[in-house]
């Protein structure tokens, strides 16, 4: 059994069912790039502090740069009895350095150690999160710009209610992820501080900078409280929020989709590429790629409840119980990451059907708000106005045909103030087109959006 680097005061080894049930090597070897990073930094501050010479800090910094070629080469051995990524690498950073290996660890514990690998880890996965979702904002504006002009159903509680353009659609769902995108940066704020120097839980005695290790592993700050820098977990958590609203956001795409590729919708026809096929029924077309991200929310929602649940009984500072921290984590990363990148592909090449949709539009009285909103111009309470545009359609209903269907006698009948040009009113692309304050559903304001939406990826860029 090899013998622990911490086991100078222990007289037996441990059982091998609790090295095997403790060990963490086997998930958080992940973070070997950022366990390298990190050491490089410290050394090369214990160097600059005189803690170590300056040659010696070259020397650990050389055998670690070693060690990561081995590790991406493959060449490297990984030894589930030394427990984590932390004593692999040192292990074998002081079989090619030999004594000096053993001070790099000098004024550090793997307390603030494993802080600041999974903080590296958490900051460079949120910024391919942050690439993917400015693709997918991109993608949705590129396909608003195709279809400024193609109209179809707006719907409350899933049913008919005003005419809108397909681009508005579209752009809604944009905002939801530039939002998604702007609370990754500002959640990227608190994951990029180093714990390193913090140690086990009080500091140290050593005169160390840790400024020096923030700034030579890419961040800006440093920890205000040892003891809360190496206890706490919240930045993981702050993303896995994200994480899953991102997820949500998705999946309410998702849900949209699967409806619209029914044929009794019909306003897409989905990619091959992005389907699958029944084994029993020759005819189908599937929308499994977004059946299974729906389902997927719930697996990054998991990630979030499993991380609160580890956190939410400990005492400060460091437990044991924060090595569960890690695999929630790398779990909801593959699933966002990859989700976000598949919605952007599949939206690249989905079919939008703008007869159906249009079609549509003649289903469910649309125009009624228009009505009421013309009484109400004309100086109608909306009431009074709602009332009559209800009894209107109510007889239209009756009658088998449209509101604008009825003639001008007719709906006159419900309010002397209906005129001729009330029919002008009653399209659909008049309506989408009177929408046109900021934020509404009319070309003017949609250009807008587009235009903002252009400037903002530009900056992000």
């Amino acid at each position: 059994m090899t013998k622990k680097m911490w086991g100078g005061r222990f007289a037996e080894a441990s059982a091998a069912s609790v090295e095997e049930y403790t060990q963490s090597e086997s998930f958080d070897r992940a973070l070997y790039r950022e366990d390298i990073a990190g050491s490089k930094a410290h050394a090369r501050m214990l160097g600059v502090t005189g803690i170590i010479s300056p040659d010696e800090a070259e020397t650990l910094v050389r055998g670690l740069d070693q060690v990561l070629s081995e590790i991406e080469a493959g060449t490297f051995v990984w030894k589930r009895e030394l427990e984590d990524v932390h004593m692999n690498i040192e292990r074998r950073l002081t079989e090619i350095v030999g004594s000096v290996g053993g001070k790099l660890h000098t004024a550090r514990s793997r307390n603030d150690q494993v802080g600041l690998d999974f903080r590296l880890h958490v900051n460079a996965r949120l910024e391919v999160w942050r690439c993917e979702l400015a693709r997918l904002v991109d993608v949705l504006a590129g396909r608003a710009e195709e279809h400024a002009q193609t109209l179809l159903p707006g719907c409350t509680h899933l049913q008919p209610a005003q005419p809108v353009s397909l681009a508005q659609h579209l752009l809604a769902y944009a905002q939801m992820f530039k939002r998604d995108h702007e609370r990754l940066a500002d959640c990227l704020k608190r994951v990029r501080v180093s714990p390193l120097g913090a140690a086990a839980l009080a500091g140290t005695t050593h005169p160390i900078r840790p400024d020096l290790v923030a700034e030579g592993v890419g961040f800006p700050a440093t920890f205000a409280n040892s003891m809360d820098a190496v206890s706490d977990r919240d930045y993981a958590l702050e993303a896995l929020f994200c994480g899953s609203v991102v997820m949500m956001h998705l999946s309410r795409l998702c849900e949209e989709i699967i409806l619209w590729a029914n044929p009794n919708f019909g306003y897409v026809k989905l990619p091959d590429a992005y389907s699958t096929g029944s084994s029993i029924m020759p005819q189908k077309k599937n929308p499994d790629v977004c059946e299974l991200m729906r389902g997927k929310t719930g697996r990054v929602y998991g990630a979030l409840t499993t991380l609160l649940t580890i956190m939410k009984g400990l005492p400060l500072t460091y437990n044991r119980d924060m090595q569960e921290d890690k695999e929630p984590f790398f779990d909801a990363d593959r699933t966002v990451s990859a989700s976000v990148s598949i919605m952007a592909d599949m939206l690249a090449v989905l079919e939008f059907r703008p007869d159906a949709m249009l079609a549509a539009l003649d289903k469910g009285f649309l125009n009624a708000t228009e009505l009421a909103d013309y009484l109400a111009a004309r100086g109608l309470p909306f009431r009074e106005a709602h009332h009559a545009t209800g009894a209107a359609v109510a007889l239209a209903e009756k009658k088998g045909v449209r509101l604008e269907d009825l003639s001008l006698e007719e709906l006159r009948g419900f309010s002397p103030l209906v005129d001729q040009d009330v029919f002008v009113v009653l399209g659909h692309g008049a309506a989408v087109r009177r929408r046109s304050l900021p934020g509404g559903t009319g070309p003017d304001p949609v250009a807008a959006q587009l235009a903002a939406l252009r400037g903002w990826l530009v900056s992000v860029r």
